[in-house]
């Protein structure tokens, strides 16, 4: 028989493994994000003037995200079919494998063309992996969890981006010291991303330990193999959540993406000249942040809802949204930190309630599927070019104010979607509740 309940040590397990696993694969991906607006857009680019090989840079990091939906495609269907664990494994490794070799890239200056082709071809591999992680891993926490503490424990998932920001912000600055100036453009950029091997080494020894979901387990029990086509039954059924829960994500990710996607600071750098290690750290410090806040949302919302958690979550994130770069161009390194700080928050109560929402979202039977899928539909909608859309802004009109209208309409965007989808917390998880988890995800209809 297949285990419904977990229990507290393997529940203990999950979330830690879920955590560290997905802070590395988030390490990996913010750190090429930061680098791209620090080196890439001096020395992969070619001869491109300052502005138009930013804009390029930038264009790399949101190119990955058009592959998010094939990784979320792959890892869905794999998920529902087979379990969440499998493809925790796969896409850990092509993330830690594609980072390491982005390290090992020669520049322009050496072979060329071939330079960015390859930066390029690295940056689609962990766009692929990225999709096909976050789903899996907020599943496979979330569904191991009591259900008085789905919030809770699917903010460990959670948790594990804004530790890798932090992670990544941290080891470039480090790196500006033991590298500074141009000996960071030669060779000190190279460092984090080779330190990834040893990371996925380490993540993929944690989660070998990990069992699979118990919900999938009796998915597995109940019909000897999971849904045949939980894509198709998905897009059959549920399209309009997909949608709606895309627009849930992309409000927080538009914002998001302004320092996990690396715009503060190269803006900060570039622009307003302040020290690169010094933008670094406080970049670190809003990780921070942005991680505390995120937990503690997770929890809250298992007091209060996800949906009035969120609610309240986009207008504290308005104010963040709205402050940000008033207190930026200010170019007084304490008034960055304040932006920082005040982001970091922002972003954290808007996210810590994220994955226990997605799960509750949909049916078990296309679960994987609709996480993963809606997720990354809502990063490409959010996030992939957001630092290019704020780049290009800045660079047509000269000014920031442009950008914040465009965070401040994204956080409305998020707010109304939210608005419109009914709470669902603590509904049933297990298969034997399909028809109840299949109906009543709007709040206009009954």
């Amino acid at each position: 028989m297949p285990r419904t309940t977990a229990t507290s040590a393997e529940r203990r397990r999950v979330v830690a493994a879920t955590t560290i696993g997905t802070a590395i694969e988030w390490y990996d991906f913010f750190l090429y994000a930061s680098v791209a607006g620090l080196v890439f857009n001096q020395v992969m680019f070619g001869d491109l003037d300052a502005g138009l090989a930013l804009i390029v840079s930038f264009l790399s990091v949101g190119l990955s995200f058009l592959f998010r939906p094939l990784g979320a495609v792959l890892a869905g269907h794999f998920a529902d079919r087979f379990g969440r664990r499998v493809v925790l494994m796969v896409t850990l490794l092509a993330m830690g494998g594609a980072t390491t070799l982005i390290g090992l890239v020669p520049t322009y200056d050496t072979i060329g063309v071939a330079a960015p082709i390859l930066l390029v071809l690295f940056r689609i591999i962990q766009g692929i992996s990225a999709g096909g992680e976050w789903g899996s891993a907020v599943l496979l926490s979330v569904e191991h969890a009591p259900v008085s503490q789905r919030g809770l424990f699917g903010a460990g998932p959670q948790a594990g981006a804004p530790a890798g920001l932090l992670l990544s912000s941290g080891m470039l600055a480090l790196m500006n010291i033991i590298a500074p100036g141009d000996a960071f453009l030669d060779w000190g950029w190279r460092v984090p991303f080779l330190l990834s091997i040893v990371l996925v080494g380490i993540g993929y020894w944690i989660r070998r330990g990990v069992d699979e979901s118990p919900v999938f387990e009796e998915i597995a029990e109940r019909k000897e193999t999971g849904t045949r086509n939980p894509l198709g039954a998905l897009f059959r059924n549920f399209t309009p959540v997909v949608f709606v829960g895309a627009l849930v994500f992309a409000g927080n990710g538009v914002v998001g993406y302004m320092i996990a996607g690396g715009y503060v600071q190269s803006y900060a750098v570039t622009e307003l000249g302040l020290e690169r290690g010094a933008v670094l750290w406080a970049v670190a410090g809003a990780a921070i942040t942005w991680l505390l806040s995120t937990v503690v949302a997770g929890r809250i919302s298992d007091l209060i809802g996800r949906r009035r958690m969120y609610l309240g979550g986009f207008l504290i994130q308005a104010v963040a949204a709205f402050a940000l770069f008033p207190l930026v161009n200010t170019g007084q390194l304490q008034w960055l930190w304040v932006a920082m700080l005040l982001l970091g928050l922002g972003l954290g109560v808007t996210y810590g309630q994220q994955a226990a929402m997605y799960a509750e979202l949909f049916p078990a039977s296309v679960r994987g599927s609709g996480t993963s899928i809606t997720y990354a539909l809502g990063s490409i909608i959010g996030g992939a070019f957001a630092p290019t859309i704020a780049a290009a802004v800045v660079q047509a009109t000269g000014s920031t104010t442009g950008v914040t209208v465009y965070l401040l309409v994204a956080t409305a965007v998020g707010f109304l979607a939210m608005a419109a989808l009914r709470d669902r917390t603590g509904i049933p998880l297990g298969p034997e509740h399909e028809a109840e988890q299949a109906r009543g995800h709007f709040t206009l209809v009954k």
